[in-house]
């Protein structure tokens, strides 16, 4: 039996709600998340022929409830607590206080767990709330399948081993673990905004569910800065994905990008989060990185970008969340105020951090400022070993194609 795409989207918006009513009652991740697939596969083939519930939700917590009740009866050790949950029997037709709260915020803070590790909290975050398959996780990080499951399993046994199960963050874990969610909220934007490896630069199922969640995020915590300026970010960003490659693939830097293509909606969306979120709330990496794009995007061309400011931010930035990337970013925008030795000097210290330490972008980068600089043979080597170093086959075209014709082309910011 086919279901119609609306039908698919409320099922797809349902299960992670209905997945964290469960384990709130429950508490045990792995036979929730069973039950809630048997009753998805349960709604697919009845409410094509029955018709839609009026409370959707409840139907699926109680038809997951049962088959968690049936599980537990068949479990001769957990007989005490069959007779507990047969109690908790909820009917479908009844509203219960289960079913009435949004529960997909709480859920991301279990999947962000603090005994995962951030890829494991990635990993689970997309199959637990993201609702995709672990198939389709494989493909989006262009691992096997084995290998995803594997992972997840993984997760999973952490939790366990750790002797702690899937439980409601106390009231004074809420701020880091929010911090986690955000943070593994980005780790997925960025993956598929720019992806590690593999032939495409881009993997719009993984920003786009990136930005769903984070919607939801800032839909439960509105007054929060960092959630505002995460999802400014992330629009920011996601409005310049179609400029950013050819017709046939090729990546188009920023200053060459046909910025009439840039989506002006999402970037209204994002300035006015971006405001909002500044006026009311303490300056967080976040909100400076949202507000490093909207300088961007305010330019109509490149030339008009106001690099003086995007460096200031970047310093700001650079002391309130020391990153080498940050850095990085931040000599790019120093070469245009300041000129390329100066920021060439400012790479020297990022050559001694083992993070760095044969980085494909700070190749790319010291590249870009070498050309800048006039010295076409050091650019030329340095785009090459960019090229070396990276495993996307469309950053690995593009560099390339500015050590063939570095001593020809203008720079431009990799």
């Amino acid at each position: 039996m086919t279901i119609d795409s609306a039908t698919e989207n409320l099922l797809r918006d349902l299960t992670p709600q209905v997945l964290s009513a469960l384990v709130r009652r429950y508490g045990q991740f792995e036979e929730c998340e069973d039950a809630v697939q048997e009753a998805v596969v349960a709604a697919t083939l009845a409410w094509p022929t029955d018709g839609t519930p009026e409370n959707p939700r409840g139907w699926l917590i109680t038809v997951a409830s049962r088959r968690l009740i049936d599980q537990f009866r068949s479990d001769q050790k957990r007989k005490a607590r069959e007779m507990t949950l047969a109690l908790e029997e909820m009917n479908p037709s009844q509203e219960s206080d289960v079913a009435a709260a949004d529960d997909t915020l709480m859920l991301l803070y279990l999947c962000c767990h603090p005994a995962l590790t951030p890829a494991s909290q990635t990993a689970l975050t997309l199959r637990a709330v993201g609702g995709l398959t672990t198939a389709e996780i494989a493909h989006a990080f262009l691992v096997p399948e084995g290998t995803m499951a594997a992972r997840i399993s993984r997760a999973k046994q952490s939790i366990k081993a750790a002797g702690r199960e899937f439980t409601i963050p106390a009231p004074e874990e809420l701020d880091d673990r929010l911090d986690a969610v955000l943070h593994t909220l980005y780790l997925i934007f960025n993956e598929g905004y720019t992806s590690s490896s593999g032939d495409d630069l881009n993997r719009a199922e993984l920003t786009h569910e990136a930005i769903r969640l984070t919607r939801i995020v800032h839909r439960e915590l509105p007054n929060d800065g960092e959630v505002a300026g995460l999802l400014a970010l992330m629009l920011l960003t996601d409005s310049r994905r179609t400029a950013r490659t050819t017709a046939s693939g090729d990546l188009i830097p920023l200053a060459e990008q046909d910025r009439a293509r840039w989506d002006r909606t999402l970037i209204d969306e994002a300035n006015s989060l971006l405001v909002a979120a500044m006026a009311r709330s303490p300056l967080g990496p976040y909100q400076l990185q949202a507000a490093i794009a909207a300088t961007h995007a305010d330019a109509r061309r490149a030339e008009d970008t106001n690099w003086q400011q995007v460096h200031t931010l970047y310093r700001i930035l650079e002391l309130i969340a020391p990153n080498p990337m940050v850095t990085l970013n931040r000599a790019v925008a120093l070469a245009q105020t300041s000129g390329a030795d100066a920021a060439l000097e400012l790479l020297t210290d990022l050559d001694a951090d083992p993070r760095m330490k044969n980085h494909h972008r700070l190749h790319a980068v010291r590249a870009h400022l070498l050309q800048m600089a006039g010295d076409v043979s050091g650019a030329r080597e340095q785009y090459k070993l960019a090229a070396r170093g990276t495993a996307s086959v469309t950053e690995r075209r593009y560099l390339e194609s500015r050590a063939s014709g570095v001593d020809r082309a203008r720079p431009e910011v990799p």
